[in-house]
């Protein structure tokens, strides 16, 4: 088969296969302009000078401080794992049709390889449109955004950019993710003449293995400050294990908890058959026992978010922790509780990033539960020509996606939240000193009579635990929830459409 006709008959289909083509382009698109971003922080030189010089071209401290551009780089890669949840959701949309369409081609004489690389090339194709267009919306951005102040200093890091060979990485290094993975999940795939069948699910439920993970990931972060301890002074190792620990622990507990979601829905989908009586909870008890991983796969970018927004409560705790304790220690000697905000400021934009995740998520959950729903449409509409009331099935749509969202949501919170205080739980001070001239102004500026009313007042060492965000994490838990309700309510509406009887007669 001639590359031409791979790629007409990659890009052929319906509706829903443009739709899903310009849903994974648009995913793309974005994972693109986020890694993008990342690499433009990390391209900034270090000005000339000692540790502590910075660049001072720039209004953001975020962007003026070295030591800070590694986190900056780091939060914005973490973008990119909601959005790129969001493709692997939107290259599921039309399964059924798009397996349809491949047997069909199948029956008019393709191999098995051909018809496995159509579906392969389909994703990369669409996502290496995307990166392209991405990487047009940054060049042009970079220039509509380079507008210095009266100062001369610039908003964005529009003056730098990454090198080519990242920015190839990232262009080109995306499709090709794409279309591994998609290779991945075709491995269980068998497409033959007759239909696209694949292997049966496993008959056992899912094993809390998933708790290892999770284990692993707060003991790497647990273990960052010990180890910045042990090996003070050598900045070599110190460049390269802290980050390590901390990408490596964050990762395996992301892992953890949205595999183990699928044990949660196994275990919900068992509650409910034991201790349920109406049809819908039954109908959703039987739902999430077959197919368990269904919740991990629809819910990972969300628990991602909420993970790392978690982590990002704790940190903000800290922050305000420190602040009322160094206010508290100027009290004490008797000077006003002037104190840096930056730090409080910062958070600030790391929660509106965890708020554009939440969003880009909730997106995903749409796209899966719309996908989940037209996928099942035959069945639905077999209930509904035996009797059972429309009522009911959605009732038993919202059960299956509320009864394992809510306990994994309060696992991605706690996890987030030991995370955070795996690095920091407590706030000090150190034994500290202050001169206090007790008398009019005059006579203390006067370096012959300011000695005479000198007083020397010490501050004790202090130690706090910092306290746990709970208003904010119960916000943060409500808004995860409300992402996944208006996406129930979305999905119903596609319901009625779904459970008409002409359905049956489909193919």
């Amino acid at each position: 088969m001639r590359p031409a006709t791979l790629v007409r008959l990659a890009l052929a289909g319906s509706r829903t296969d443009t739709a899903r083509v310009v849903l994974t382009a648009l995913s793309a698109l974005l994972a693109t302009l986020a890694g993008l971003a990342a690499l433009t922080v990390l391209a900034i030189e270090k000005p000339p000078g000692d540790a502590w010089a910075q660049s001072e071209q720039y209004r953001n401290a975020l962007l003026r401080e070295p030591g800070l551009r590694g986190g900056t780089a780091f939060a914005l890669l973490m973008l990119m794992i909601p959005v790129l949840a969001l493709a692997g959701q939107c290259a599921r949309l039309g399964a059924p049709a798009r397996d349809r369409r491949l047997a069909a081609i199948r029956l008019a004489g393709a191999t098995p390889g051909q018809v496995t690389r159509l579906a392969v090339l389909e994703t990369g194709v669409a996502a290496l449109f995307g990166t392209l267009v991405g990487l047009g919306v940054y060049l042009v951005g970079r220039e509509v955004l380079n507008r210095p102040d009266a100062q001369g200093r610039l908003a964005l890091p529009t003056d730098v950019l990454p090198s080519p060979a990242a920015v190839a990485a990232v262009v080109l290094g995306l499709p090709v993710v794409a279309a591994l993975a998609t290779a991945l999940m075709l491995r269980t795939v068998t497409m033959s003449p007759l239909g696209v069948s694949r292997k049966a699910a496993r008959e056992r439920g899912p094993r809390p293995w998933a708790g290892l993970l999770i284990g692993l990931g707060l003991a790497s972060f647990v273990a960052v400050r010990p180890v910045m301890y042990s090996l003070d002074g050598n900045d070599e190792v110190l460049g390269w294990l802290v980050p390590l620990l901390f990408v490596v622990g964050g990762l395996t507990a992301m892992i953890g908890v949205v595999i183990g979601t699928g044990w949660i829905s196994y275990h919900c989908g068992r509650l409910l058959r034991r201790h349920a009586r109406r049809p819908a909870a039954l109908l959703a008890a039987g739902r999430l026992m077959a197919d368990p991983w269904a919740g991990s796969r629809t819910f990972a970018a969300l628990l991602a978010a909420v993970i790392f927004g978690g982590g990002a409560a704790a940190q903000r705790a800290y922050f305000a922790a420190q602040d009322q304790l160094d206010r508290e220690q100027s009290q004490l000697v008797g000077a006003e509780g002037v104190t840096d905000s930056f730090y409080l400021s910062t958070m600030d934009l790391v929660d509106a990033a965890v708020a554009v995740a939440i969003l880009i998520a909730a997106g995903g959950l749409i796209v899966a539960l719309v996908e989940g729903i037209v996928a099942r449409r035959r069945a639905y509409a077999a209930l509904v020509a035996t009797g059972v009331p429309r009522a009911t099935l959605s009732r038993s749509v919202a059960w299956q996606a509320l009864a394992p969202a809510v306990p994994a949501i309060l696992l991605a919170l706690t996890v987030g939240t030991l995370l955070g205080r795996g690095l920091v739980a407590k706030v000090s001070t150190g034994v500290s000193s202050a001169e206090i001239c007790e008398a009019t102004a005059a006579l203390c500026d006067d370096p012959a009579t300011r000695g005479q009313y000198i007083r020397i007042v010490y501050t004790p060492a202090i130690e706090r635990a910092v306290a746990v965000p709970l208003e904010q994490l119960a916000w943060l838990g409500a808004g995860a929830l409300a992402a996944v309700l208006v996406t129930v309510g979305v999905g119903l509406l596609f319901l009625r459409a779904s459970t008409a009887l002409d359905e049956l007669r489909m193919t």
